[in-house]
């Protein structure tokens, strides 16, 4: 099996709910995510996937959609007047963990027809969580 893992590099400000600790309080972070792609066989080039593609897909995504904006959860109190500021805000049904963010990148991933096997979404320097699909799931094609 070959692999490759293309980085990622934004900043997110984000708040969790139900929660006791700083993580409550909205902050920042620097993040990093780490995408792996698999393949049994290498395409005509001798790749995996070309990096400058996956980049350029992945990448593209993540600027628009979570670079330099606040990530919350649909219910969070903040989130209506964050909007009514006009402030950038991305919206997720769960709360936006280093888990949940990994998640929604392989499925932005997969979602683009890469052969996405695992994110690593580093939320700190020395944290991060991984999201990956099972072998049962991803022969067949399962979420």
């Amino acid at each position: 099996m070959y692999a490759v893992t293309i980085e990622l590099d934004f900043c997110y400000g984000h708040r969790l709910l139900d929660y006791v600790g700083k993580c409550m309080h909205p902050h920042g972070h620097n993040g990093r995510v780490h995408i792996e792609l698999q393949a049994a066989a290498l395409d005509r080039r001798g790749m995996v996937h070309d990096f400058g593609d996956v980049k350029a897909a992945i990448k593209s995504w993540v600027d628009k959609e979570l670079d330099h904006k606040m990530i919350l959860r649909r219910d969070d109190p903040i989130l209506p007047v964050l909007q009514g500021m006009g402030e950038p805000c991305f919206v997720m049904e769960a709360n936006p963990t280093a888990e949940a963010l990994a998640r929604l990148v392989f499925d932005q991933a997969a979602a683009q027809g890469f052969p996405v096997t695992a994110v690593r979404f580093w939320e700190t320097p020395t944290s991060f969580a991984t999201y990956s699909r099972g072998a049962e799931a991803q022969g067949s094609g399962g979420a």
